[in-house]
């Protein structure tokens, strides 16, 4: 899916979050970034992945680390995914995909034999410079903080 690999300048971006605040790669600079993808809010995947990187968020502060959830989700549907989970990271709402086209991580699925176009799970590690230190593509959703850390 994604032709980003290490090593490249990660695409800039403005989103909101679910609470409508503006956020922007360059928010960032001076930190580490971990910018995961994930296809669609509360569903047992996308949960399994979110809550295991907010269980494990204070380890990932101490390395250096801050987090950053995007999905095609409304901004309610965002908001609704991060309180009943009490997620401690913002949650981009990318409706317009310009994030996820940036990334480069939409595209052709397959499910119980359907094919259809959706976000691939993927999860990018960013320096504090903005290049791409890691693309994780085949996400652990139960234990993928121990993938970044693995790092």
């Amino acid at each position: 899916m994604t032709t980003l690999k290490e090593g490249d300048k990660a695409p800039e971006f403005k989103a909101e979050d679910q609470d409508g605040n503006k956020i922007n790669l360059s928010d960032y600079k001076g930190k580490k970034l971990v910018l995961f993808f994930y296809p669609k809010a509360s569903t047992p995947g996308c949960t399994a992945e979110a809550c295991n990187l907010s269980d494990n968020y204070d380890a990932m502060k101490e390395k250096g680390y801050e987090v950053l959830g995007v999905s095609a989700d409304s901004k309610k549907r965002q908001q609704n995914f991060k309180n009943k989970y009490d997620f401690k990271y913002p949650l981009l709402a990318d409706e317009e995909k310009e994030v996820i086209n940036a990334y480069g991580v939409w595209g052709p699925k397959k499910f119980m034999g359907k094919e259809y176009d959706g976000i691939h799970r993927t999860t990018f590690i960013i320096d504090e410079k903005g290049m791409i230190e890691e693309v994780i593509k085949k996400v652990k959703t139960k234990a993928h903080a121990e993938q970044i850390f693995a790092n």
